[in-house]
């Protein structure tokens, strides 16, 4: 599919669709439809002239620093935050179906001595989507097993959930949002705090649940690094201001260097983005508070 790229008021990079991103073919009605969304906490904008659009199986990369809106466009989608302006529908509706959205939140704390199996854990899943207090039959436990096996989380389902790793933990809380076989995954920072080779096999499972269920996936993240061989578009935020598209046409110099309203440089070395700016470096963007200037100090909580 060829592409034009151009950088709009809002610091967005358009595709050749009105939506502001390739993801859905013409004629298609899209999974996820955002248009020219706004959100504002008093009279910051958080967010400024959000489009995109999400068709099944898309793998969408939500990269920024804390502060930068990332969980405010996820709490968006879910129906949480009411925008200031513009438009969010589910396959044509404003409020999602029962079940039609799976959400990892970020910074879950689960004590040690937490008395709840992993398995039970998972079961709250389902649990959330039946109306009343229907019983666990065979087919309920059926349904966990399955969703648990299916991301690597079946051997460890009786064991206290606080007692696991932290990639195990994150497989218990990936079972747990896909149980009711949603269409959408959202996962807010996914990755943070686990170890280069946990945060692979995270990354591996989330792209063979996708390719295998059709799931369509919208992860956040500072670093887009482990990503890279996954994403099919970056949604780059900075400062209110967003940059979409393809990840070659997002992670640019020219691209970001309007989007921060500073020069920045984009380097490729040894199959890692670097991203500098003036005598400073950084392997994109985990460092980012520290090296990207005028991104202001925003509310993790915004973030």
């Amino acid at each position: 599919m060829t592409r034009r790229q151009s950088l709009n008021r809002g610091g967005r990079v358009d595709s050749a669709n009105e939506a502001g991103s390739a993801a859905t073919a013409p004629g298609v009605r899209p999974l996820l439809d955002i248009r020219d969304v706004e959100v504002r906490m008093g009279r910051r904008a958080i967010l400024n002239d959000i489009n995109l659009s999400v068709g099944d199986g898309d793998f969408i990369g939500l990269i920024g620093a804390n502060g930068a809106g990332k969980t405010t466009l996820m709490r968006a989608i879910l129906g949480d935050i009411t925008p200031s302006r513009g438009d969010i529908r589910i396959l044509g509706q404003h409020r999602a179906r029962m079940g039609m959205i799976g959400y990892v939140p970020q910074k879950i704390e689960l004590e040690a001595d937490l008395p709840i199996r992993a398995k039970d854990l998972v079961a709250l899943g389902l649990d959330g989507q039946r109306v009343g207090f229907g019983m666990r039959g065979a087919s309920f436990w059926k349904q966990v097993d399955h969703a648990m096996r299916g991301v690597g989380a079946g051997d460890f389902a009786d064991r206290p959930v606080g007692r696991l790793s932290g990639g195990q933990q994150q497989r218990v809380l990936i079972a747990a949002a896909i149980v009711a076989n949603p269409r959408l995954l959202l996962l807010d920072e996914p990755l943070a705090n686990l170890d280069p080779a946990n945060t692979d096999d995270i990354i591996a499972l989330l792209d063979s649940i996708r390719r295998e269920r059709g799931i369509s996936i919208i992860l956040s993240a500072h670093d887009i690094n482990p990503l890279l061989g996954v994403l099919d578009h970056v949604v780059y935020l900075a400062e209110g201001r967003s940059a979409i598209g393809a990840t070659d046409e997002v992670i640019r110099s020219d691209t970001l260097s309007r989007l921060y309203r500073h020069h920045i440089e984009v380097l490729h070395v040894d199959g890692r983005v670097m991203v500098m700016t003036g005598q400073n470096s950084h392997a994109h963007a985990g460092d980012e508070r520290r090296t990207v200037p005028g991104r202001g100090e925003g509310a993790d909580d915004a973030g």
